[in-house]
């Protein structure tokens, strides 16, 4: 069996989220809600959370400042995630999501974060790189607080390059387009979702092949040496160096959507961590983040929940 490599998920903005149901959610009256679970959030978090859930270990560099993020540190801490810190520049955030009973919609509040300065970038990218061991894992996820430059995926690249790191990056907004356009270097896998691919495309990707063939004009601009692109209940496709190949989500009721593309980047690392193939950490990827979408608020997949589903989620190629 090969030696599982070590995993470091970056998070540079968090936050504490809460999460809660209420009968109906109009507006005017006080809406009287459950208790409220909490639960440390951000997308490299997850991430951490996810890959722990299925046997493996991820560190997670998170930046926390304030009473949230000690709130947060705690959380992390119940769950075992070993933990590499940074302080922020200031408050750790909160997010809110509320599931309305009545409609079984989710309303997700989120807000921005602390702004950063240059300086804190700094400070991150040489602690990030001073904590990635020769031939690591590194998965960048979630958004980018305020004053963070689109580039900072690549500048993270670039300070990992001679360790030789996989960099796995999962972005949005900005930070993406960025991505996309192509850069030097460029991380190992670059993953997004259906409706930013077709903003980044600029016209509709109505199927699994429209979307790996957009898939391939990134890997050919240099976008990263594979992406990814997520199809909701559509499964996932992937282009790379072994062509264009996809999988199938399994079929499941949706209860909430919250951590579902967290939980794919994390079964996907955990599984290449462990030396599987590209192609079969795809199809763990989309078992994962089927598990996840069945289950309330912010809490994420099982690894009972992800083998009872991944004969589903079978890896095929996609032939054009």
């Amino acid at each position: 069996m090969p030696l599982m490599k070590d995993i470091l998920t970056v998070t540079l903005n968090p936050a504490l989220d809460l999460s809660t149901a209420t009968d109906r959610v109009i507006a005017g009256p006080k809406l009287r809600c459950d208790p409220v679970a909490v639960d440390p959030g951000g997308g490299g978090i997850n991430v951490a959370r996810v890959v722990q859930a299925l046997g493996g270990r991820a560190r997670a560099f998170v930046a926390l400042a304030g009473p949230s993020g000690m709130r947060l540190e705690a959380a992390l801490a119940d769950h075992g995630i070993p933990l590499v810190r940074m302080k922020a520049p200031d408050e750790t955030r909160e997010s809110f999501a509320v599931h309305d009973r009545h409609s079984g919609e989710q309303f997700r509040f989120v807000m921005p974060g602390p702004q950063w300065a240059e300086s804190d970038v700094a400070e991150a990218l040489q602690a990030i790189a001073s904590a990635v061991p020769e031939g690591g894992i590194l998965v960048l996820s979630g958004s980018q607080p305020p004053g963070v430059s689109v580039d900072f995926a690549t500048r993270l690249c670039e300070a990992l390059a001679p360790r030789n790191a996989h960099v796995i990056v999962d972005t949005s907004g900005e930070a993406l387009a960025y991505l996309a356009e192509g850069t030097s270097p460029a991380p190992a896998v670059l993953r997004m979702d259906h409706v930013e691919a077709e903003e980044l495309a600029g016209r509709p990707l109505v199927t699994r092949l429209e979307s790996a063939q957009f898939a391939a004009e990134l890997v050919a601009r240099g976008a990263a040496e594979r992406v990814i692109v997520a199809r909701g209940p559509d499964g996932s496709v992937m282009a790379g160096p072994d062509g264009l190949t996809q999988v199938s989500a399994a079929a499941v009721s949706v209860v909430s959507a919250v951590g579902a593309g967290d939980s794919f980047v994390g079964a996907y690392a955990h599984a290449i961590a462990s030396g599987v193939g590209a192609p079969e950490a795809l199809a763990l990827g989309a078992a994962a983040a089927s598990a996840t979408v069945t289950t309330p608020g912010t809490s994420l997949c099982t690894s009972e929940m992800v083998s009872d589903l991944l004969p589903q989620c079978g890896a095929s190629e996609i032939l054009q």
